[in-house]
């Protein structure tokens, strides 16, 4: 059985990935950046809480410390997001799309995964079969929010898919810079969760089956590549 980290495992596809796999035997810290809301799920969870804010260096590197001591890690999932919505759940129009906008998003979804890969890796490299599981989007496919045929067409968002296309480079390149782990990321769909306003079509075991599974992953795994439910995405 694994060690595994999921960050945003409060609510919504993190509960529900720790559940899957706290039900599978392994053992889970709940990470998660309000402290009350974090040991509420992870007491239900029958999960480890541990106090993280992607966002925060510190708060990032101290959690590394402590997972460090309490005896390693062997699987990181990339899980926290977020998606900016108006008050009323409608979309923010890209005429007022601001840098500060962007980068509140791009602190969460790009720089807070880049803050994890970077304090939890040495503690990865330790593990007999380490993976990374960065929870990505299929938002962040150009070729179908380019495409008028294509049912994603509509979404008119610009942080968020672009936020979670950098994360696909992520995925590439550390995959490549780490090639004894197995690193990738994963579209879980269009899921009902608090990031939507629950307008997804999925329910939350749906969406986090893909994930579950490929945090499961071997040392003969697949490494470096896109996946949802079905399979193989094609970059």
């Amino acid at each position: 059985m694994a060690t595994i980290l999921i960050s945003g495992a409060n609510k919504g596809l993190g509960f529900e990935t720790a559940r899957q796999l706290v039900a599978a035997g392994h053992t889970v810290y709940a990470a998660a950046r309000d402290a009350a809301r974090g040991r509420r799920a992870a007491d239900e969870l029958g999960a480890r809480f541990i106090l993280l804010d992607v966002t925060d260096d510190a708060s990032v590197k101290a959690a590394a410390k402590t997972v460090a001591a309490d005896g390693g890690l062997d699987v990181l999932v990339n899980n926290a997001g977020i998606e900016p919505r108006l008050d009323d759940g409608g979309f923010i129009p890209v005429s007022e799309v601001t840098a500060d906008l962007a980068h509140r998003v791009f602190d969460t979804n790009v720089f807070g995964h880049i803050r994890m890969l970077h304090s939890f890796l040495p503690l990865l490299e330790r593990s007999a079969a380490p993976v990374v599981v960065n929870v990505g989007s299929g938002a962040s496919l150009m070729r179908d929010l380019s495409n008028p045929d294509n049912p994603a067409h509509f979404y008119p968002d610009v942080t968020y898919p672009a936020s979670k296309a950098a994360m696909n480079m992520l995925t590439v390149q550390y995959a490549k810079a780490y090639p004894g782990m197995r690193i990738n990321a994963v579209d879980p769909g269009f899921t009902a969760t608090d990031l939507n306003f629950h307008a997804g079509h999925q329910t939350v075991e749906e969406g986090a089956e893909i994930i579950v599974r490929m945090a499961q992953i071997g040392p003969d795994g697949p490494t470096g590549g896109f996946y949802d439910a079905r399979g193989v995405i094609p970059w």
